[in-house]
């Protein structure tokens, strides 16, 4: 007979997680964010507490949020190590679905374990509990069944017996890879059962590189060998792979020029001879240019988003070839691609045995000093000082201030758009962006997580005044424990990016900066203070110049350390040469509208169809 222990379902839960190991042999869930309440304070929380020595546990302010710090944690180090999060049920729970559709979305990994009512139903209804009147199974966390990639609802102890093994297996996958909520019932969390030890020895999970398959391959490496003006677009999963100088020496060998999206950015240094940039919507002229002259195109770990791709008027020629290497079949298929299953590293490895020989034709030369050469100046500092300054010269300061340790890092709003287009990317993991998701909140709670993940990092958190009016809380838990990043607030008094698209699409200025919304004009929000208060070394800056004076200290803080800066709500850097699909009434009394409605028609024409 194998040897038990007698633990809680919630102890061994704890010691389960703290046992799995990556293929570095380091722990893969380097501890727990953790609001007690209602739910999870007596067994999770109890558990925690005994393990506090080994296990670390961290007290956030807000659900939502400190997920947030987790997800950007396991983004930052590539998906090799991820933490875990508890709430209480209820409110605390249905705070976290956000979060886990930023990390479903983004395919990111991170253990979610919310409270719920009692499994025996004995004081039902429980506090905070939601009934439903037609299925009495259902609780808050059903909501995170279509957000995440496991869910499973522990409703006795036994049960973590299958489910936690199938938890890291989800986590740790690298075509699964995405969120998992197991919802622990709370009576359940205190329940004790005679588990098996070795259901707690060391485990580890090895993150499997899927080869492609030969057919496949072959099929792809013919598509290529015929093309006469091919174009890679690199995604995320060149960096979850690894596989940043596999790609280089790809492009090298086959003269294949390299386009970034938003996920993709820093694959290949910026003044790369191969690296035309940013692609889509946010992204310039040379990447534009070449893919929409290209014959292939092959997406290397991308999902093909719409900002990548224009909303598809990008890859609009029906003569053109798409092929797609990806991990995930879903990816690999969008849009008829020709499919290339495969990880991003040994995909590319095998693919270039099979393209030995072959070097593409098509030239580039000029197409990345004319675009420089328009948008370099704008990130110049203002000639004059009383003007506000634009987004753009923000970035400028923050990009002369920067070292070969800086990360920058945004999700939202103005900021993401500029930074694709005109941030100088040095080196892999530089360039820390969420836009799956393109969550508001995300910042200050994300650089957080980057710091912790990268200590040695510089990590610099661009986040609008907006974005940080949602979700600013863990700017006291970054003060509480000493986490240093800086922050940098440019606040131009309302969504900025949002208005101008409203203004775009021929609408009037509405409800989106201050001054246009009822009783805006009464809001005076000194963003300084308010970080000062929540234990932040802030002060507010005048101008371009004062702000790299600023910039200058920023390695002096002990903890975060936050800029504020007006700026220019209506500067931006011109469209790269995409589309972007958003509709536009049909009927309207606005002759802007109407306007905008006939471009828009005559832009869905040359939208892919398939």
């Amino acid at each position: 007979m194998s040897k038990t222990i007698r633990l809680t379902a919630a102890q061994a839960m704890v010691r389960y997680i703290a046992a799995q190991q990556n293929d570095d042999g380091e722990r893969f869930i380097e501890g727990c964010w953790a609001i007690f309440g209602h739910g999870n304070v007596a067994g999770i929380g109890e558990a925690l507490h005994a393990a506090k020595d080994a296990f670390p546990t961290w007290r956030g302010h807000n659900e939502q949020t400190m997920a947030h710090a987790a997800i950007a944690y396991a983004k930052q180090l590539g998906r090799r190590k991820a933490m875990a999060v508890t709430s209480s049920i209820g409110p605390g729970a249905a705070n976290m679905v956000t979060a886990a559709a930023l990390a479903h979305v983004n395919r990111l990994p991170v253990l979610l374990i919310p409270g719920d009512v009692f499994a025996d139903r004995g004081p039902d209804p429980v506090l905070q509990q939601v009934e439903d009147w037609g299925d009495g199974t259902v609780t808050v966390n059903d909501a995170f069944k279509p957000v995440t990639r496991y869910f499973d609802r522990i409703m006795r102890p036994e049960q973590l017996l299958t489910a936690l093994p199938r938890a890291f297996r989800i986590m740790t996958d690298p075509a699964e890879c995405g969120p998992v909520c197991l919802s622990f019932c709370q009576d359940v969390q205190a329940e004790a059962y005679d588990y098996p030890v070795s259901f707690f020895e060391p485990q580890v999970w090895r993150q499997r590189r899927i080869r492609p398959d030969e057919g496949e391959l072959a099929d792809i490496a013919e598509l290529i060998r015929a093309a006469k003006r091919p174009v890679i677009v690199a995604g995320g999963g060149v960096h979850y792979s690894g596989a940043t100088e596999a790609l280089a020496s790809f492009a090298e060998a086959h003269n294949i020029p390299v386009t970034e999206t938003q996920a993709g950015k820093s694959a290949l240094p910026w003044d790369h001879a191969l690296n035309l940039g940013p692609i889509g919507v946010t992204g310039g002229e040379p990447a534009n240019t070449v893919c929409a002259e290209a014959d292939v195109v092959i997406g290397v770990g991308t999902r093909f988003q719409d900002f990548t791709t224009g909303s598809w008027g990008l890859f609009a020629n029906p003569e053109r070839k798409l092929i797609s290497l990806n991990v995930a079949a879903y990816d690999a298929m969008k849009h008829g691609a020709a499919p290339l299953q495969s990880d991003a590293l040994v995909g590319l490895g095998e693919l270039g045995d099979a393209l030995e020989g072959f070097v593409a034709p098509g030239k580039t030369e000029g197409l990345k000093p004319d675009w420089f050469g328009k948008v370099d100046p704008l990130t110049d500092a203002p000639e004059d000082s009383n003007q506000l300054p634009s987004d753009m010269q923000v970035i400028g300061a923050v990009q002369r201030a920067a070292n070969e340790e800086t990360v920058v890092m945004c999700a939202a709003g103005t900021m993401p758009g500029e930074l694709h287009k005109l941030w100088k990317a040095g080196k892999p993991g530089s360039y820390h962006m969420e836009y799956g998701f393109s969550c508001m909140g995300y910042e200050i709670a994300g650089a957080m997580g980057i710091k912790m993940a990268q200590p040695e990092r510089d990590v610099i958190c661009f986040t609008g005044d907006g974005t940080y009016m949602m979700a600013n809380s863990e700017m006291a838990t970054a003060a509480m424990m000493s986490i240093p990043f800086t922050v940098v607030v440019t606040d131009n008094r309302g969504y900025g990016c949002i208005n101008r698209l409203q203004m775009s699409t021929g609408g009037a200025e509405f409800n989106n900066l201050l001054d246009h919304s009822i009783g805006g004009e009464n809001s005076a929000i000194d963003f300084a203070k308010h970080a000062e208060a929540m234990g932040a070394t802030s002060l507010k800056v005048s101008s371009i110049a004062e702000l790299e004076e600023a910039l200058a200290k920023r390695a002096g803080a002990k903890g975060p350390y936050v800029i504020v800066i007006d700026t220019d709500p209506y500067a931006s850097t011109e469209p790269g040469g995409t589309w972007w699909d958003v509709g536009v009434p049909e009927v309207s009394e606005r002759a802007e509208v109407k306007a905008a409605r006939a471009k828009y028609e005559t832009k869905k024409k040359q939208q892919r169809a398939d």
